[in-house]
């Protein structure tokens, strides 16, 4: 692997008082094209442009897919990975399913951690901040055909941030649009994914929601997923949460919260959820929590559930006496290094450099 260093750092430029998420991007990249049936010309380059034909099929099909991850720096300014094995995972998993060539994992990994060495400055000091890692593959055969690209380019980009959302969130429950369908790609990190849910989430920011929670596409009666978030319900002293299948992303913040809450003694449930029994909970009270998770977000409560004109407030607790408060502490202990690590989920970048 070749590396070549800035000559001009970006990083005093940064406030990381005040960060916006995803604004700001850290020095290098890391760079790799698939060409032949090989991976090959592997580099730490400092962060660029990118130059491909626009006749790239990544434009035309949408073969794309991407993870987000991240590092977190202890009291010490060490940094540590959390689960990086999980992404590398579903990242072939997300190539498998759009007929785009898989990475091995030497060069994933070894880039990966090479690549947040050298910008190891980037990564924040302040609790609950991040260094957010963006790897992601395109397809670039400039060929105008309705079949797999031939070519790709794989690429790591980061940048630190904050929180992700500020406050808890108004959930509108959507009845008309689809995140996602049996047999597709909803599993998967498609780029696509995202672009579809765009133009909901605009109607539902228009009447004054967050965030839209996805309903199953053949009956929108049973709950999927929020926004681009797993979601979790406490009701009844129980955790419950959909569960997976090829229309649910399988999230590895959702993976940890579970383990979290069995090893915490709490009863689980992964299962179908209707929107009437969520309704319900939420006319009789029982229904104490919802909130959502995922690697942006970490773990985001909501204050209140939109159902067909009809508002549902959760009721007014502290955030110390919340679930969802308790879980992303413990959750953001681990990655930080405060506390015990008893799944194995941190993983330490070392000194390459």
């Amino acid at each position: 692997m070749k590396i070549e260093r800035t000559l001009h750092s970006k990083i005093k430029e940064m406030d990381f008082k005040n960060i916006s998420f995803g604004n700001h991007y850290s020095d290098h990249m890391f760079f790799s094209e698939f060409k032949d049936g090989e991976w090959k010309n592997s580099i730490i380059k400092p962060f660029s442009k990118i130059l491909f034909s626009p006749g790239s099929l990544v434009f035309h099909y949408g073969q794309a897919v991407f993870e987000g991850m991240k590092a977190y720096r202890d009291k010490k300014g060490e940094i540590f990975l959390f689960r990086p094995e999980e992404n590398f995972k579903r990242f072939n998993q997300s190539a498998q399913r759009l007929e785009m060539p898989s990475i091995p994992k030497n060069i994933f990994m070894n880039g990966l951690k090479k690549l947040i060495d050298i910008d190891r400055d980037w990564v924040p000091n302040d609790y609950g901040h991040s260094l957010y890692i963006r790897p992601f593959m395109i397809a670039t055969s400039g060929i105008l055909s309705a079949k797999p690209s031939k070519n790709y380019m794989f690429l790591i980009i980061s940048t630190p941030v904050g929180s992700y959302y500020l406050n808890s969130l108004k959930i509108k429950i959507e009845e008309q649009y689809s995140r996602s369908s049996p047999g597709g790609v909803g599993f998967t990190k498609a780029s696509g994914n995202y672009a579809a849910s765009f133009y909901p989430t605009r109607l539902a920011n228009e009447q004054g929601f967050d965030q839209l929670l996805w309903t199953d596409s053949s009956t929108h009666t049973k709950i999927e997923e929020a926004g681009t978030m797993n979601v979790f319900f406490f009701m009844k002293d129980k955790l419950i949460t959909p569960k997976a299948n090829d229309s649910i992303l399988r999230g590895i913040t959702c993976n940890s919260i579970l383990s979290l809450s069995k090893k915490e003694g709490l009863c689980v449930e992964q299962r179908d959820i209707n929107i009437s029994e969520i309704i319900e909970g939420l006319r009789n009270g029982e229904l104490q929590e919802a909130f959502g998770c995922g690697t942006a977000v970490v773990i985001s409560s909501f204050k209140m559930i939109s159902y067909q004109n009809n508002i549902f407030h959760f009721p007014k607790i502290s955030n110390h006496k919340r679930l969802s408060f308790r879980l992303k502490k413990k959750l953001l202990d681990i990655q930080h290094n405060l506390s015990e690590d008893p799944f194995g989920w941190r993983v330490k970048i070392r000194r390459y450099f």
